[in-house]
């Protein structure tokens, strides 16, 4: 039986050449040790709740990612995503609204300051339609927020 030193050369010999094919396959820093990379700053859009973002790490939800909002009905969900929205709009961004619930209610969304006359918004038939409008949206570069309410859909 071999010592923990040759097992740990054997296992980092093992890791060398499987990320050799990766980076054959897939290119360069298809997989990276993340401390190469060095500090990532994160872009980030505020939520409009201070104590949310101070508790998310660094300052929002994070520009450019996926984030789903997951909750029982009535706990705020929607109205976080639209706190989203207007302060990315306050910041200037350009945001889209998927109303897959066709429950959009301009008044209150209004109200919370979102600028409905620069709001983008959808109320597709299907889910499939809706994925199809989120994903030429997305491919468009243009947008800062897009919200899909709800899932369910």
């Amino acid at each position: 039986m071999g010592t923990s030193a040759e097992s740990r050369a054997g296992r980092e010999k093992a890791l060398d050449m499987a990320l050799s094919q990766i980076e054959k396959q897939f290119g360069q820093g298809a997989v990276m040790k993340m401390g190469d990379k060095g500090s990532m700053a994160i872009e980030s859009i505020p939520t409009g709740a201070l104590a949310l973002d101070l508790a998310l790490g660094i300052g929002g939800l994070p520009r450019g990612r996926v984030t789903e909002i997951y909750g029982p009905e009535g706990s705020g969900k929607t109205t976080l995503a639209i706190h989203v929205v207007a302060e990315a709009q306050r910041n200037g961004g350009i945001c889209a609204y998927i109303d897959a619930e066709h429950a959009m209610d301009p008044v209150y969304v209004r109200a919370i300051g979102v600028d409905v006359d620069e709001l983008l918004i959808s109320q597709p038939d299907t889910g499939e339609q809706a994925l199809e409008i989120v994903d030429m949206l997305i491919r468009s570069g243009a947008l800062d927020v897009v919200v899909i309410d709800s899932v369910a859909a």
